[in-house]
C-alpha cells in the first residue's frame, strides 16, 4: 500500500512549527530526501513526519547542532553513528551531574567546615592551575573578569593566591564546569564574600539540577521517537 503523501502544512501542524520551518529542514538535511512532483514540490511522506517528530524531540535534551547532527546520520541509516551521538549526549549529561554533586558537596563543606585549602599561603599561578586542572589562562581570564584578584609581590609582581584565592578558584571551576555564565558567577562570589551565605548557589545548583533532569527526560522521550524512525530508514 502506497504511504499517503503529506503537504508542508500538514508537517508543520503535526510538530507545532510554520510550513516555512519544514521546509528549511528540508533543505539543511534534516528531514530525509523527498521526491518531487513535476511541478518540483516535495512528497512528504509519513517517515519525514516521523522524522520531523524526532527531531524536534532531541532538540530540548541535545541541543540544536547535536540534534542536527543526530538526525543526518539517522537519515543516512548510519545507526553506530547515531548511537555513538547520544553516547556523546548522555556522557556530557553525567558529567554535569558529576560537577553538581561535587559542588553540593563542597557547599555542605563551607556550611559545616571549611573546605580543603591547600597546605601554605601564597600560592603562584602555574601551583593554582596544576590544583584545579585547568590552564594559567583561564585564571587570567577569572581574573579579567573582576572573580579573582590575587596579591601581586613586591618587585617581581607575581601572582600569589591565598586560601581564600584558591577556595574562589576552585569554586569558580566547579560552576564553569556546570555551565554556569561567567557573568552570574560575580554576583554568587559577592554574597559569598558579603555575607558567607550560600543561598544563591544552592539556588544555582538546584536550578542546573533541573535542568538536567529535563534535558534526560526529553533524552529519553526522543531516543524513543528516533528508534521507530530508524526502523524506517533503508
Amino acid at each position: 500500500m502506497t504511504p499517503r503523501a503529506l503537504r508542508p502544512v500538514d508537517l508543520a501542524r503535526a510538530a507545532g512549527v510554520s510550513a516555512q520551518a519544514i521546509r528549511n529542514y528540508a533543505d539543511v538535511g534534516i528531514l530525509p530526501p523527498a521526491e518531487r512532483t513535476a511541478s518540483g514540490h516535495r512528497v512528504f511522506l509519513p517517515r519525514h513526519r516521523d522524522a520531523l517528530l524526532a527531531y524536534r524531540a532531541l532538540v530540548p535534551g541535545a541541543g540544536l547542532p547535536a540534534a542536527r547532527t543526530i538526525m543526518a546520520a539517522a537519515n543516512a541509516g548510519d545507526r553506530p553513528r547515531v548511537l555513538a551521538l547520544l553516547d556523546a549526549v548522555h556522557a556530557e549529561l553525567h558529567d554535569t551531574r558529576r560537577s553538581l554533586r561535587e559542588l553540593t558537596e563542597w557547599l555542605d563543606a563551607v556550611a559545616g567546615r571549611q573546605p580543603q585549602r591547600p597546605s601554605r599561603a601564597g600560592l603562584r599561578i602555574g601551583e593554582v592551575a596544576h590544583l584545579l586542572g585547568v590552564r594559567t589562562s583561564t585564571l587570567r581570564v577569572w581574573e579579567a573578569e573582576g572573580l579573582l584578584t590575587p596579591a601581586r609581590e613586591q618587585g617581581t609582581r607575581y601572582r600569589t593566591y591565598s586560601p581564600t584565592d584558591v577556595r574562589e578558584a576552585q569554586l569558580i571551576h566547579l560552576l564553569r564546569r556546570v555551565h554556569y555564565p561567567l557573568p552570574r558567577i560575580g554576583p554568587v562570589l559577592d554574597a559569598l564574600r558579603r555575607t558567607g551565605s550560600t543561598e544563591a548557589l544552592q539556588a544555582a545548583v538546584t536550578t542546573r539540577t533541573d535542568e538536567v533532569d529535563r534535558r534526560a527526560t526529553a533524552l529519553l522521550e526522543a531516543s524513543a521517537l528516533l528508534h521507530a524512525y530508524l526502523s524506517e530508514v533503508p
